[in-house]
């Protein structure tokens, strides 16, 4: 398999994730997501994957899976262990929600394409793109800490055992305090990223800071 990627990705970052959880070796592709010259926004690479995002994973059977969470819920049914969805049926509709809340609600509005794009609005500069960031981030993390403080019993998102509310949640929280905001305004969150930092498989494959 081949996987498209971006190590600043936070949508890279949870395939990584959930690859490394899985034991599983996959040939990495980097491709470059920002500035004028960004590969995944040119033709060579809008032919591999015409949304022209990262992740992408090219299985070996040579079919193109895009978006994360379809990645990630592939690789869980192709490699059942360990899973990545808790056996009771609410418990993985819980965790599918953290995530997409995470994928749809959070990280959907502050990609490099969004703020290139709110870059050419009159009167809107660096400083403004980086006020848009930390709302959004900080009106979704508050959001996804409210739904966690009702239904924690453990360590992690769901129990002790990570799922894919976790491989989705670490990224965005990593992302969050890169831009300033202090994680500790969210306990559970807080708490939940300290025990993630702990699994190598989260540790080794956190999104990597912009240079």
């Amino acid at each position: 398999m081949k996987l498209y990627e971006n190590e600043i990705s936070s949508a890279t970052s949870r395939v990584r994730i959930a690859l490394a959880l899985k034991g599983v070796a996959v040939e990495k592709l980097p491709i470059a997501i920002l500035g004028a010259e960004a590969e995944n926004r040119q033709a060579g690479y809008l032919r591999v994957n015409p949304l022209g995002l990262v992740p992408a994973l090219l299985t070996d059977e040579r079919v193109l899976i895009t978006q994360s969470l379809a990645i990630v819920e592939y690789l869980d049914e192709r490699y059942p262990e360990p899973p990545l969805l808790p056996g009771n049926l609410e418990d993985r509709a819980y965790s599918r929600s953290i995530a997409l809340a995470i994928a749809s609600e959070i990280h959907a509005l502050i990609p490099p394409r969004i703020a290139a794009h709110l870059s050419t609005i009159p009167g809107m500069d660096r400083n403004g793109v980086a006020d848009w960031n930390r709302h959004w981030i900080r009106e979704g993390m508050t959001a996804v800490e409210a739904l966690i403080t009702t239904r924690r019993t453990g360590a992690l998102v769901v129990g002790d055992t990570p799922s894919v509310a976790d491989i989705f949640l670490f990224p965005q929280a990593i992302g969050a305090q890169r831009i300033g905001l202090d994680l500790d305004q969210w306990p559970n969150i807080a708490d939940i990223v300290s025990s993630l930092r702990t699994i190598p498989a989260f540790a080794d494959n956190a999104p990597a800071a912009r240079k």
